[in-house]
């Protein structure tokens, strides 16, 4: 009979080929990527938002809880319906914990539900309606990049200060386009402009002529653009084409424009343009960095949804890892309350709404004459505080905002 010292090596050994097998076993946890993958937003989300939510888990290590991470990914055809139940199969049979990006504030606002009815949680960086923090906010969402309210009243305040004190709204007919007509009438107004007209075009459209006839009779000031996607750039394409802003008696105004939509469409036909952006790849020395990371995966510079899904993701498993739990409320609770500090925001917060609340940025987009080098797009205009870069909590109407 073997004495106990004599068997201790044997034993180690099985304790440490069962923790090998064990870790090599171990149950994935899994986080999704529900995105534009061949749409009309995919140039601005798609494959950027899938490497940027990989680089944040490489970045973070590759496992929390003691279990690999794993990013499932789903092209949402920009459908709500199709949205919905590929959430819920993902929450329910390959337990799916959290869902990121987002793109298209119909698919948004359906999946965020499917978050609260499962008790999962879903991260809004790719839409931009303020309902999304207003009457249709969630304890499970959060909307972290931009919304509606903030490009409304970055873009809006900054062009009537310049003068553009008559709007006419050129805008997609879906909840985004409504939402950004809506807040940026509301801005434009508050700011002593006024607002003579609108019309909403097909986002599948591509003839925009009747549209920009419309525009151009309104007489107004600024003709503003409240759509997103290759949409947005056919009209911007049409108006150059039309001659709408010839001879200086119009401004087109884009009320959301990503960086990816400028390239497209190049500084000739894009200059002179105020945006208001969460993230600018060129702002600093930070944001340089992890842009040239980003743009070796994907071969283009980063959009602020890019960003937000890089920062919203480690955020996540942070909390997650601090928490030692997938818990959903104990990991909102933690992402609440810990303040974020990365090359997309300082001092950032989450608020009862779900809000992520940080600074945002106005510039205008550079005359071919004015860029140095690949992707030198904006001059940079202006800082929105924080504080003052998004809705107030208590008039979002919010009922978790109360209390």
């Amino acid at each position: 009979m073997k004495k106990m010292w004599q068997m201790l090596p044997c034993a180690v050994l099985v304790a440490c080929a069962m923790g090998a097998a064990s870790a090599q076993t171990a149950k994935p946890f899994r986080i999704g990527v529900m995105t534009d993958l061949s749409g009309q937003f995919s140039h601005e989300s798609g494959a950027g938002a899938v490497n940027a939510v990989k680089m944040a888990v490489q970045d973070f290590g590759g496992s929390v809880l003691g279990r690999p991470i794993e990013i499932v990914t789903n092209d949402h055809l920009n459908k709500p319906d199709v949205a919905a139940s590929k959430a819920r199969e993902w929450f329910d049979t390959q337990d799916v914990r959290m869902i990121n990006n987002l793109i298209n504030s119909g698919v948004a606002l359906s999946v965020i539900n499917v978050a609260k009815e499962k008790d999962r949680i879903a991260i809004v960086n790719g839409s931009g309606s303020s309902r999304i923090t207003g009457d249709a906010c969630t304890a499970n969402s959060i909307h972290y990049s931009y919304d509606t309210w903030a490009l409304a009243n970055g873009t809006g305040g900054e062009i009537v200060k310049q003068g553009g004190d008559s709007w006419y709204f050129l805008t997609a007919d879906y909840a985004f386009g409504h939402a950004l007509e809506n807040d940026t009438s509301a801005a434009v107004k508050s700011k002593g402009g006024k607002v003579v007209g609108s019309a909403r075009y097909p986002i599948a459209t591509s003839d925009h002529s009747a549209f920009l006839l419309q525009a151009q009779g309104s007489k107004a000031k600024v003709v503003a653009i409240a759509g997103s996607g290759t949409g947005f750039i056919n009209v911007v394409k049409s108006a150059h084409e039309f001659g709408l802003t010839k001879g200086g008696k119009q401004m087109l105004a884009g009320l959301l424009v990503w960086v990816t939509d400028v390239d497209a469409m190049g500084l000739e036909i894009a200059q002179g343009l105020t945006l208001t952006t969460a993230f600018y790849w060129d702002r600093n020395e930070e944001t340089r960095a992890w842009s040239k990371r980003f743009f070796a995966l994907t071969k283009r510079m980063p959009t602020m949804g890019d960003a937000g899904d890089y920062s919203s993701t480690l955020h996540y498993l942070n909390a997650v890892k601090a928490v030692g739990s997938d818990n959903t409320a104990a990991v909102m609770a933690k992402m609440k309350a810990t303040p974020i500090n990365d090359m997309f925001a300082k001092n950032g917060r989450i608020r009862a709404d779900g809000r992520m609340v940080h600074d945002m940025y106005v510039y205008q987009v550079k005359k071919p004459s004015e860029s140095k080098y690949p992707w030198d797009y904006y001059t940079y205009k202006s800082t929105i505080p924080a504080e003052r870069a998004f809705r107030p909590l208590a008039e979002g109407g919010c009922p978790l905002a109360k209390g």
